[in-house]
């Protein structure tokens, strides 16, 4: 079984971001299809799995995605690596606020929906600009003492803020945004990941299915709880001005007897050996896809022809990596 690892945790090469089954892209399947759906990944091999709180918040409750993995995985949960973020929000953030008990309080209700007595990678789901990440650093060395957590994280933040953060805790992983439309990481982020061991794990890489191929012009996305309606790169002049990348990706494709989608994987996986990608899907055939890329291995030159391929390409359409508490992109279903 192939394996890597983020910081000291041992997961599958790609892991799976089970948000959709509860909010982000349109209708949800019925609780049992993505119970089954979880399981299947996991009996393919899947070791990693990918929550938070809020996920559920925007049409059923804080923690209805917590609720539908920690049912799923109930019964082989020490063999697998659980993954849930927390949000600290405006409201708690008081003059007489105690940051230790307000983050293990999230925690444990975390905790009691994952049917767990801990989770392996703790993140910080949006850095709030109120709260110095340097006192949340310090928050997570305690629950790591505590056996709580056995790592922790932060999400959607630029180099400065992780080194601060680092030099408290040592921070395991980094989920940012990163795809072959979103490459801001490679500038500091993947470098200074290297040099720390710290494990970096994209969301949305597939760039919200965009490199699948199947996305076009014509595609028409759900009117309720869809977030792709807000992707940048998923306007319909973005989707024309980004075409010659799922070219290239579909001629590869073919090559390589894959689908675009596994091939954005596998060029992942080939360019950092500390990068384990988590394509979210509702689709069960869709995750066991995007699980078998990890069995699509580019040489060196294919490799290297892709991406010189890429760099040719103009990118339409940037979100970036740098969101806080205050300046998010979900604040997008508020307008």
């Amino acid at each position: 079984m192939k394996k890597r690892f983020i910081g000291k945790l041992e997961v599958s090469p790609i892991g799976m971001g089970c948000m959709g089954f509860s909010h982000g892209y349109g209708k949800i399947p019925e609780k049992q299809y993505s119970i089954e759906a979880i399981r299947k990944a996991y009996a393919f091999g899947c070791t990693f799995f990918d929550t938070a709180e809020v996920y559920g918040n925007e049409l059923y409750w804080e923690g209805h995605n917590e609720e539908i993995l920690g049912e799923a995985v109930e019964n082989f949960r020490k063999n697998i690596v659980i993954a849930t973020k927390l949000h600290i929000h405006d409201e708690e953030v008081t003059p007489n606020m105690d940051l230790y008990h307000l983050i293990k309080s999230h925690l444990e209700k975390s905790l009691k929906r994952l049917r767990t007595n801990y989770v392996d990678l703790y993140y910080l789901h949006r850095v709030n600009e109120f709260v110095p990440v340097e006192d949340v650093a310090a928050v997570m060395g305690k629950l790591i003492d505590e056996g709580l957590i056995k790592g922790w994280g932060l999400s959607q933040v630029d180099v400065d803020t992780l080194d601060k953060a680092h030099r408290v805790t040592p921070v395991t992983a980094v989920q940012n945004l990163y795809n072959i439309l979103e490459r801001d990481c490679d500038d500091e982020i993947f470098p200074y990941c290297i040099e720390k061991n710290i494990g970096v794990v994209p969301f949305s890489p597939i760039a919200s299915g965009f490199l699948s191929g199947k996305i076009t012009t014509k595609t028409e996305f759900e009117k309720v709880d869809d977030v792709r309606k807000f992707v940048p790169q998923l306007t319909k002049e973005n989707i024309e001005g980004n075409q010659p990348i799922v070219n290239i990706l579909q001629n590869y494709a073919k090559k390589k007897k894959a689908t675009p989608a596994q091939i954005s994987l596998a060029w992942m996986l080939k360019k950092y050996p500390n990068v384990v990608p988590i394509p979210g899907s509702k689709n069960q055939e869709r995750i066991i896809e995007n699980l078998s890329a990890w069995d699509i291995e580019l040489t060196d030159e294919e490799f290297y022809e892709l991406q010189s391929a890429l760099d040719k390409c103009e990118i339409y359409g940037h979100r970036g990596i740098v969101e806080t508490q205050q300046k998010i992109f979900s604040n997008h279903w508020k307008k």
